[in-house]
């Protein structure tokens, strides 16, 4: 993957504002007919890399929305979801954007501040680090990452280059994780005993006839690190997620949401767990690889037990010696009708970083270079939890975790599952 890289965002600024001194006036953002927003030349450009059902129907449409922002550039390996996009924001802003199949063409981009990741898992990295290394500022959805090792080197290249990476496990930005945590985190359940998350089980999916992949797509491009497989539909977009070459089925899926927030709540982000046993079941019949249904048990050194579950109600659990609190997407209760969640928190106590708004947390800290609420690492260190379960799901043994070290202790086996091989000439 030798390419040129563009120059560091930050020169590009400097240059720019130089420039700007020489300009004989300051055209006030009111002359573009929406007093309240910032002039274009202070908004945050955004290339927009994976187009997909996400890319597309989530974030593509949030960017349009936000008057912070302007989609500067589209690409996607797949030339009906790139054409579709670039009518999206025409449709929108009247802008005519550049349109990519290469997302180094994208990031060689000087006018380009920041990228929005939301390609299959397996380009995570690679989009991410290339990015970077652009000196673009990075949004990267979750799974942060395919394996563990992608994701220490992702956390390395933010801070060489000072990137502000914000990663798209969005529960951090909604108020009902938050206070959930808080309490938690301020005993107000007593000494917290044990955290249930619970994520989903998959489908066997159907085998298809390899074929022709349709003109539209790039399926070499598509696969890219990945090993070369004929193409099916069911291998892509959408379903791409129940193959171990390119995701890790739910325990990634929803696992990188609950159990980032289990994380949240145990005050575990620049750590993890130090054992790991679990079980599963998979499809007798069907492609897909990831299981049907698990029950992962992690041990923190605190003594605090993690057990992420394929089946129950979709949400996160904390147990502690005077109660429970549980929350989701759509609710939060506790033990005690509503008087756990009643409790006043004071400044003495433990307060979580607020965001109310993951796309503008994002921006904020583009504007400030602090680091947003779900950071790199924080993401990085979510999604190893979930790449551990499936580690010892697939070894099928206990696994002892160094969480300092980021090594399985005296295992050389599961140490070897730390990393995948990735196919040339793909390499980090």
């Amino acid at each position: 993957m030798t390419r040129r890289f563009a120059p560091d965002r930050r020169t590009f600024l400097k240059a720019s504002a130089a420039a700007a001194l020489a300009a004989p006036t300051i055209v006030p953002s009111s002359v573009f007919g929406k007093p309240d927003a910032p002039a274009p030349s202070d908004r945050v450009v955004v290339g927009s890399i994976g187009l997909g059902g996400l890319g597309f129907g989530h974030h593509l449409k949030i960017l349009l929305a936000n008057n912070r922002v302007r989609v500067g550039a589209v690409c996607d390996v797949d030339r009906n979801h790139r054409d579709r996009a670039a009518q999206e924001v025409f449709d929108k802003t009247g802008d005519r954007v550049e349109i990519y199949k290469d997302f180094r063409d994208l990031c060689e981009r000087p006018d380009v501040d920041a990228v929005l990741i939301a390609t299959p898992d397996h380009w995570h990295a690679l989009t991410a680090i290339y990015a970077m290394q652009s000196g673009k500022d990075v949004y990267c959805e979750k799974p942060l990452t395919l394996t563990i090792d992608e994701g220490k080197t992702m956390v390395e290249t933010a801070r060489r280059y000072g990137t502000v990476f914000q990663t798209g496990s969005q529960q951090r930005s909604d108020k009902r994780f938050r206070k959930a945590c808080e309490l938690v985190r301020n005993a107000r359940i007593g000494k917290l005993e044990r955290v249930d998350t619970y994520i989903g089980t998959s489908e066997a999916g159907h085998w298809q006839t390899a074929t022709t992949p349709p003109s539209e797509l790039d399926w070499n491009f598509w696969l890219g690190p990945a090993p070369w497989a004929e193409y099916t539909p069911n291998r892509c977009h959408n379903e791409f997620r129940w193959f171990f070459d390119y995701s890790g089925g739910k325990m990634t899926d929803w696992g990188a949401h609950h159990n980032d927030i289990a994380q949240w709540g145990i005050g575990a982000d620049g750590s993890g767990p130090v054992k790991i046993k679990g079980a599963a079941k998979f499809h007798e019949k069907g492609p897909y690889e990831a299981p049907r249904t698990f029950d992962v048990t992690y041990t923190y050194a605190n003594g605090v037990e993690l057990h992420c579950h394929a089946e129950g109600d979709n949400g996160v659990k904390f147990t502690g010696s005077d109660g429970w609190i549980f929350v989701n997407r759509g609710e939060i209760k506790d033990s005690a009708d509503g008087e756990i969640l009643k409790s006043k928190l004071t400044d003495q106590d433990v307060r979580l970083p607020v965001s109310k708004d993951h796309h503008d947390n994002w921006l904020d800290c583009i504007e400030s270079r602090e680091r947003p609420i779900c950071d790199v690492e924080v993401g990085h260190r979510s999604v190893t939890v979930c790449h551990l379960g499936n580690i010892a799901i697939r070894l099928g043994r206990e696994l002892q975790w160094d969480p300092v070290k980021e090594m399985f202790v005296n295992d050389e086996g599961a140490n070897r599952m730390l990393s995948k091989p990735m196919r040339a000439p793909w390499h980090l």
